[in-house]
């Protein structure tokens, strides 16, 4: 498996609403894993090992977009967000509108020549889209249309990537890097979880992780990376390997565990402290049912929630490689 193009494919693909062409492409890159759709959008895939024992992989592979929710006469739109924008960043931004068909619109952004004071954008109602179409849009554009970034993933120099949704392509790109190592020799059961509604609350989570009987969970997302003006201890450095969480809420003997894995068989890793919620979907599954042992492991992400952020795929193919040494080894929940 190519890391990159299979990370470009997925920050290109989409899903949001019922607009899911990256779970399709997930699927076929499965052959050997046997697929369960789950309720609101979330999807499972199986590897059926020789030994009673069974880890939960999850990843989230929803993204941000936005709702229509006006359309003018004169082809201009409002719209809502769907998950966590900095709407400093949306002027002059282009956008797919998922209607009848893709159309393509910019939101607006007023000149500084008409601007007498600095622009501040406090609510997105402020902002609109502009499709250039006129009277045109109503027949194309409805409201409750999805849409999302219009941007394509363009490879950076070494090993670096900039696109959108790579929070959590990311993450889902490294559980499919994990399934091309499972084989029969793994010995484990093995069930990857791409969850649905991430982005508004955690929500595929909550409903999958309890459909699905795990005896441990690794959950893979993204996390602050390393910026001027961003200190240490709140952000990990791109390209020194993936973060291994430590928190309240997650199972200290799987960090511990994952740690010494890292240092033993030479992977770069990162230590990521959080005192109490990681605002991951590892929270939820952490609570599952009477509670799962749960992991998680992020990738250091620049720009988060824009259409540029920005990854090392190095990060993942070493979060990949830890991952697979975890299950092969029998984790920590030993059979």
């Amino acid at each position: 498996m190519d890391i990159i193009s299979t990370l470009k494919e997925l920050s290109n693909s989409t899903y949001i609403g019922h607009h899911n062409d990256a779970i399709k492409i997930a699927e076929q890159m499965l052959g050997d894993f046997s697929k369960k759709e789950l309720s609101a959008g979330n999807t499972a895939f199986y590897f059926k090992g020789k030994k009673d024992k069974t880890f939960l992989l999850e990843a989230h592979i929803d993204e941000i977009g936005f709702v229509v929710t006006e359309v003018f006469d004169s082809g201009f739109l409002r719209v809502s967000t769907a998950g966590g924008f900095d709407l400093r960043a949306l002027p002059s931004h282009r956008i797919i509108i998922h209607g009848k068909e893709k159309v393509s619109a910019v939101f607006t952004s007023i000149p500084p020549h008409l601007s007498k004071d600095e622009a501040v954008f406090d609510d997105i109602d402020k902002l609109y889209l502009d499709t250039g179409l006129g009277d045109k849009a109503k027949s194309l554009i409805s409201v409750g249309d999805f849409a999302i970034y219009d941007t394509q993933a363009t490879e950076l120099l070494g090993t670096r990537i900039t696109g959108k949704s790579l929070d959590n392509r990311a993450g889902v790109t490294t559980l499919l890097a994990v399934a091309e190592r499972i084989s029969a020799n793994c010995g484990y059961n093995v069930i990857l979880l791409f969850c649905n509604g991430e982005e508004i609350g955690t929500r595929g989570a909550i409903t999958s992780a309890f459909a699905l009987d795990a005896d441990e969970a690794i959950c893979v997302d993204v996390s602050f990376g390393d910026f001027p003006g961003v200190g240490a201890a709140e952000s990990g450095k791109l390209g020194a390997g993936p973060m291994i969480g430590c928190s309240p809420i997650l199972d200290r003997n799987m960090f511990a565990r994952l740690c010494e894995l890292a240092e033993n068989k030479g992977i770069s890793y990162q230590r990521e402290i959080m005192s109490g919620r990681t605002s991951t979907d590892a929270d939820m599954v952490s609570v599952s049912k009477s509670g799962i042992p749960t992991a998680l492991i992020s990738i250091p992400l620049r720009n988060m929630h824009t259409d540029c952020e920005l990854c090392d795929t190095a990060d993942i193919a070493s979060a990949a490689e830890l991952i697979y040494e975890y299950i092969v080894s029998g984790g920590v929940c030993r059979d």
